[in-house]
């Protein structure tokens, strides 16, 4: 330790004499060896004050000035010019244009913040979507002058700069009435009954609303009325040369020559399928609307059409038009003949059902009620004859008795015109279809129907047949598909049952069964029967 001491106090003596003297001034200094001498007493020690940030001289190369930041909206001081418009840090893009270097706020340039009036926006605009001009905002209103406006200058002048809220014309002053005096006298108090002052006390009218009045009234009459046509008169053609053969038979009489028993009611075992054309009747000159077979026999087929001609053919033999009726002013729409085949019903579009002799041609009675019969049927009970249901445009079904030309009885709930009347189950029931998409099941005499079958998928049915054995409905849609409905209590559709493949879209074409029940046919398509 005294080695080392020796040695520092050497040290000490070889520096130059400005160290000595600092040397010395610090030996002397208490506070220089204080760290060498034994530590004091609690009562007795003193802490020294250091200064955690002496001042540091700054370099006269360090830049002092004050940059503002170039987005900012408000300056709390009042900047130099030098300082608003120095450059930005950083270096200068060299290929920056002016338009680029230009400051912006939006994507077309810098749009400055404007306070403007709500109302008095929209009513310069729509001035001048009006008009074709507006004042100019830039331009101090409180002197309006031309130069004030833009757009059209000169509407603006003639129009004395009028705006679409002050063009508007005023109205005229409300028509003032005859003061009605005092409430409490009543003889003379007129109220709200008091006469306008201008108005005129006139109890004919002028000639001018004479004529308005006349010709309103004709005009009314001619709309209101309904064109009520004359039937047509009826006559008959026959086109065989004796109505009756040798032993006085007519035409009616079922042959026996023909080689098929057609007193026969029993169907046969097996029906085939067609396969050739064996004949065409040829007479008609438009489209054929409806073909019905004769009662039980079948000899005879009674054909309508457009022609508003109904004819009766021979299907054995020579197979020759027999009769032609003649009756209905427009086209015939439906035929059907009663249960011997006797007479037989027509409804055409001229709002007429008639009841025809088949053997003599004769029109026996007429039927109106001056709506368009799309189908007819008679009652197919034999105590039930003189009864006769159609199918009218105006949604009804209407029930007449040919007997006393009336009608009896109005089935209305469809809500569309009726295309089809089906009668089932033994004749106490029928069913109907509609344009309204919709199959209803009714009883006879009961204007209240007791089953509807309508669903969103279904399409109208304009034909519609009872199979031979009187348990199925064979529909024809308008989708193209033929639906079996069973005609005995519930009316349900038979699903496993539905026929497609055909393209009858837009046309009724009637559905048919063969007797034994093995084909459901259509035109020229035969199915597998159910």
């Amino acid at each position: 330790m005294s080695a080392a001491i020796t040695s520092l106090a050497s040290y000490g003596s070889d520096s130059d004499s400005e160290n000595e003297s600092e040397s010395t001034a610090e030996t002397n200094d208490p506070d220089a060896t204080a760290h060498l001498k034994p530590l004091q007493s609690a009562q007795t020690m003193a802490l020294s004050i250091l200064n955690s940030a002496p001042e540091v001289a700054v370099k006269e190369s360090v830049e002092t000035g004050v940059h503002l930041d170039p987005t900012l909206k408000e300056v709390t001081y009042n900047p130099s010019f030098e300082t608003m418009f120095a450059p930005e840090f950083g270096p200068d893009n060299p290929f920056r244009t002016q338009q680029m270097a230009a400051p912006r706020n939006t994507l077309s340039g810098y749009a400055e913040p404007a306070h403007v009036n709500d109302f008095m926006f929209e009513q310069q605009r729509r001035t001048f979507s009006t008009f074709g001009y507006a004042l100019d905002p830039s331009v101090d209103t409180s002197q309006v002058s031309s130069a004030s406006y833009i757009g059209a200058v000169d509407e603006a002048e003639k129009s004395n700069g009028v705006t679409v809220f002050e063009s508007g014309h005023k109205k005229p002053d409300k028509r003032k009435k005859v003061k009605g005096g005092d409430a409490g006298e009543i003889d003379n108090f007129l109220g709200p009954w008091a006469k306008y002052v201008d108005e005129k006390n006139v109890a004919k009218p002028s000639e001018v609303r004479i004529l308005r009045l006349i010709y309103l009234n004709i005009n009314t009459a001619k709309e209101g009325r309904v064109e009520e046509e004359a039937p047509a008169e009826e006559k008959t053609i026959l086109h065989v040369k004796d109505m009756f053969d040798y032993q006085g038979r007519s035409y009616l009489h079922v042959p026996q020559d023909v080689g098929v028993n057609l007193r026969s009611t029993e169907p046969p075992e097996k029906c085939y399928l067609p396969k050739k054309q064996i004949h065409v009747w040829s007479g008609h000159t438009k489209g054929v609307s409806a073909i019905r077979l004769f009662p039980a026999s079948g000899h005879l087929l009674l054909s309508s059409s457009m022609d508003c001609k109904i004819k009766l053919w021979e299907v054995y033999g020579d197979r020759r038009c027999i009769r032609t009726f003649i009756g209905h002013s427009k086209a015939v729409r439906d035929i059907c003949f009663n249960n011997v085949g006797t007479q037989f019903l027509s409804a055409g579009y001229d709002r007429y059902l008639k009841l025809w002799d088949s053997e003599t041609g004769q029109c026996i009675s007429r039927f109106t009620n001056r709506k368009v019969p799309y189908c007819v049927k008679f009652n197919p009970d034999e105590d039930k004859q003189n009864l006769f249901v159609a199918g009218m445009s105006d949604k009804k079904i209407v029930q007449w008795d040919v007997r006393t030309g009336e009608v009896v009885q109005e089935y209305d709930r469809h809500l569309g015109a009726v295309n089809t009347i089906t009668f089932v189950d033994e004749n106490r029931r029928f069913v109907s279809t509609s344009d309204d998409k919709s199959l209803r099941v009714w009883e006879w005499d009961i204007p209240v129907d007791f089953k509807y079958i309508a669903e969103p998928s279904m399409h109208s049915m304009p034909a519609v047949t009872l199979s031979p054995n009187g348990k199925w409905l064979a529909c024809q849609s308008m989708d193209n598909q033929i639906l079996i409905f069973g005609a005995q209590n519930r009316f349900r559709l038979n699903k496993k049952k539905i026929f497609k493949g055909h393209m009858v879209a837009g046309y009724a074409c009637q559905v048919g069964f063969s007797p034994d029940m093995r084909y459901a046919l259509i035109q020229c398509v035969a199915y597998a029967g159910p």
